[in-house]
């Protein structure tokens, strides 16, 4: 089925700027209000649970949801984004691959119901004293993870330095060198990335932080830096599931790669990392690696007024649990599919971002009964579709020729993949506990087949999402087993 083309806007800082609302029908005012929903006690909760992590005072959203008085007169607007499902921003599609995430954010079907008749009832108030307790948020931009942490600050802070950018100026890259300050060898629990300041993430494209250690009985390898943590617009951070973690030894360095790019105004801007660590002397059983698994590096062959698709394959080295997923594209990026593909032959989707926007970088991060367990061999497949068409409403220009760069306006196309890998008899292992869960389904369940029929980016592809049947797009000899329904 095709890809429903969305009204999006390409805004700073990955938020949505709603157009103001409109006086609501005097035909739904008149509704029956009595069994109307109403925000005090129906769509408050919904409210704090789903929204008000952005849309609150001093956050990165144009306006608070927080109480009546901020809601009601953004009704219309609200409407308008939930029933699209631009809002809360969650691009999973939900007909295909894993749907059970430790960070889903999106609103439930009932939900959207909810809210949705609310609105068309005229927006009641209702009672008062049905208002929940204010949920309590952290002062300025907070920390997301202070919450499972005793609210308490990141145990270590690492800063970029001072970097001012020009009003107007291409592209700048901040490549210097932070010390960790490291004395001794601590295990790494949660990470978060920041630009320091609101305004500062106007300007910050994205940072990651490469870790430069030296570990006995590791080698290194040559031109490869290790990434530690990747940020971008509209991701909250890395919490590793419990056993798992990162090490940082003493010695340890971070280089950055910040992407920087002009907001019309000059902003001096540093970027912040925060680390949460395991307590000292506990060791956790697994490593968590953060990895880079594209569907295209370095090259990419994006034509003027066309759709493109490109497929890249990464062999795992060994078994391994797949803990999250992020697309990585960008003003053109449409949708990117990961699957698995076993060693047996058999092909899984895992998950499928149908609706890329390059505002909401998010990382899904599978629950904990339906992360991905997969032996070693499995051939991870990326496909990545870009749409540098007038349709794409963030597309700067369709009549361009697009390669692959760093810049904004240029392409890329990969996923930030956070992988454990483990031993046979770890492996084995952790398919025990999984089948003991009660909620939990085997990885040959969880795990939809293409066998089944799969939403695809293009209306008049019905057989294979790779091939986007009918559709002009370049093409390239493919290697590794075919992709069938």
């Amino acid at each position: 089925m095709e890809l429903k083309s969305r009204q999006a806007r390409n805004v700073a800082v990955g938020v949505y700027v709603l157009s103001a609302a409109l006086v609501v029908p005097g035909s739904a005012a008149a509704a029956d209000t009595a069994k109307a929903p109403t925000f005090t006690k129906d769509i408050a909760p919904i409210f704090q649970e789903k929204c008000e992590a952005c849309h609150r005072p001093d956050s990165i959203a144009p306006m608070s949801l927080m109480t009546f008085a901020e809601a009601r007169p953004w009704a219309r607007s609200i409407k308008a984004r939930v029933t699209d499902r631009q809002m809360p921003p969650w691009q999973i599609d939900r007909t295909v691959g894993i749907q059970k995430f430790k960070n889903d954010r999106s609103l439930t079907d009932d939900q959207v119901e909810t809210i949705v008749r609310w609105i068309d009832a005229g927006a009641p108030q209702g009672d008062p004293k049905d208002m929940p307790p204010a949920k309590q948020w952290p002062d300025g931009q907070g920390w997301n993870f202070a919450a499972a942490f005793g609210q308490k600050e990141p145990d270590l802070i690492i800063k970029s330095y001072d970097f001012t950018m020009p009003a107007v100026s291409q592209d700048i890259w901040d490549k210097r060198v932070t010390p960790s300050g490291i004395t001794e060898p601590r295990w790494v629990r949660a990470i978060e990335i920041r630009p320091e300041t609101m305004k500062g993430r106007k300007i910050t494209h994205h940072a990651i932080a490469y870790l430069e250690q030296t570990e006995a009985g590791v080698a290194a390898v040559p031109g490869l830096p290790t990434p530690f943590m990747e940020w971008a617009v509209g991701k909250q951070g890395e919490m590793m599931r419990p056993d798992t973690g990162k090490l940082l030894l003493p010695g340890s360095k971070f280089r950055w790669d910040i992407h920087y790019s002009q907001a019309g105004e000059e902003i001096t801007n540093k970027v912040e990392m925060g680390i949460y660590f395991y307590p000292k002397g506990q060791e956790p059983k697994y490593r968590t690696t953060l990895s880079l698994v594209p569907a295209a590096l370095g090259t990419l062959d994006i034509r003027p007024n066309s759709v493109a698709v490109e497929e890249g394959f990464t062999t795992l080295r060994e078994a391994a649990r797949i803990e999250s997923f992020q697309a990585h594209m960008h003003l053109r990026g449409k949708a990117m599919m990961l699957e698995a593909i076993l060693p047996s032959g058999q092909k899984q989707v895992i998950s499928l971002v149908s609706d890329f926007n390059f505002n909401w970088m998010t990382t899904y991060v599978y629950a904990d009964d339906a992360a991905p367990l997969l032996p070693k061999g499995t051939i991870l497949k990326v496909t990545a579709w870009h749409d540098n068409t007038s349709a794409k409403k963030s597309n700067p220009d369709p009549n361009q020729w697009v390669g692959w760069g760093d810049r904004t306006v240029d392409e890329m196309a990969h996923a930030w993949i956070n992988i454990v890998y483990m031993k046979d008899d770890d492996f084995k292992i952790e398919q025990d506990k999984r089948r003991a869960m009660q909620t939990t389904v085997t990885a040959q369940q969880y795990l939809h087949s293409t066998s089944r029929r799969k939403r695809c980016p293009e209306d008049r592809c019905r057989v294979r999402c790779c091939r986007l049947r009918g559709v002009d797009v370049p093409r390239r000899p493919r290697s590794g087993t075919d992709v069938s329904s």
